[in-house]
Formats: C-alpha cells, sequence, structure tokens
C-alpha cells in the first residue's frame, strides 16, 4: 500500500509540473496542462479507495464509477504522443535534428505521460485489488476479469477523447448530447481501435505485475 508521505510527494509534484507547464510550455505544447490535470484526477481518487474504505457500500462503488469515469484520461496521453510530429524532428538528411529546443519538448512530453500512464495504470491495481479484497474474491481469474472489464472501457473512453474530442467533464454538462454521441461511433474501425489500446494497456499491467511481483 503507497504511504501518506509518498501520496503527498505525487501530489507535490504534479502541482509544481502543472504549474510549470501553465508558466513555459508554450503552443501547440499548451493542451499538455490540461490533459495532464485529467491524467491526475484517477490517481488521487485512487489514494482515497481501499478494501475497507468507505465502510458504505454505496459510497465505495460510487467512488470507483467516478474512477471509472476518469481513469481513461491517464492512458489517453499515449495518444498525446502523435503530436511529437509537429516538432518535426527529421532534417532534410533523413536524421533527427539537434534542436535542443525540439529535445526539451520532447522531454516535456514524456515526463507528463509516463509518469501519468504508471501511476494511472497503478491506480488501476489500487481500485482492483481493492475490489477483491473488500469481497475476498481469491480467484485470480476473477480479478483478471476486473482489469480486462476496466482496460476495455478505457480504451472505450479513450476513443471516445481521442476521435469524438469529447473531455470527461462533458458527460456531466452534456449527457444527453454526450450519449448521442456515443451511440452513433460503434464501427469495425471503433472496435480495432479498442482492441489494440486495451492489448497496450493489458501489456503494461503485466509488466508492472511481474515487477511487483519480482519486488
Amino acid at each position: 500500500m503507497m504511504t501518506t508521505k509518498t501520496k503527498w510527494f505525487i501530489r507535490i509534484c504534479y502541482g509544481l509540473g502543472l504549474i510549470y507547464i501553465a508558466l513555459f510550455v508554450h503552443p501547440p505544447y499548451h493542451f499538455l496542462l490540461l490533459n495532464t490535470f485529467l491524467a491526475y484526477i484517477p490517481i488521487e481518487i485512487a489514494f482515497h479507495i481501499r478494501p475497507n474504505f468507505p465502510r458504505n457500500t454505496g459510497l465505495f462503488w460510487l467512488g470507483i464509477l467516478l474512477w471509472l469515469l476518469f481513469y481513461p484520461n491517464a492512458p489517453y496521453l499515449l495518444t498525446d504522443l502523435f503530436h511529437l510530429s509537429l516538432l518535426h524532428p527529421y532534417a532534410d538528411t533523413g536524421l533527427i535534428r539537434l534542436s535542443i529546443s525540439m529535445w526539451i519538448y520532447y522531454i516535456y512530453m514524456l515526463l507528463a505521460v509516463i509518469p501519468s500512464v504508471i501511476l494511472g495504470m497503478w491506480s488501476m491495481m489500487q481500485v482492483t485489488r481493492s475490489i477483491v479484497k473488500r469481497y475476498s474474491i481469491h480467484n485470480q481469474l476473477v480479478e483478471m476479469g476486473i482489469v480486462l472489464v476496466f482496460t476495455t472501457l478505457s480504451s472505450i473512453g479513450i476513443f471516445i477523447g481521442r476521435f469524438l474530442r469529447l473531455h470527461t467533464i462533458y458527460l456531466l454538462i452534456s449527457p444527453e448530447w454526450v450519449l448521442k454521441q456515443i451511440f452513433n461511433m460503434w464501427s469495425w474501425q471503433m472496435l480495432a481501435f479498442v482492441f489494440l489500446m486495451t492489448l497496450l494497456q493489458g501489456t503494461i499491467y503485466v509488466v508492472l505485475r511481474v515487477i511487483r511481483n519480482t519486488n
């Protein structure tokens, strides 16, 4: 279980990082401010979900539902890596340019993406563990099934955010309009995208599980 000191360390790092992005990261990469903030929300929610907390069953599942609504924002940052093409990294020779400003923005992007994806995945592990421990589920297949449901729903959320350009907050502002967009989005290409993103998230999850079990 993550210690209180570690949680506050993460909070402070994100707070300072968001302030830095707001002050020093310029267009076209200003989107990192909102996307990084949204990616942090499920991490913070997971800090407050434990097997025995909240004690009230309704509040426990309400917290998990709230976490699930925001969780896709963490792996969503992986799709932001396509914006690295805006840096025009290749010179006329076909080699990658040695431009310090380009590499600085490259680092900005990775510093937002890598911690958010890993901590976002930790939040899913925390929520999953809380469910199985709360209900004394000792079957690993059930646990993996829960992870599969979370990653699949997350991949659908990533599709909605990337291709329909709908943020989680829109669901709270205009739910009917959002649900109409979701109803009309289904296609074979959409399902293929969801499968690929689920595979990617599942791979990251397995790697982190192997590292945790090794430790």
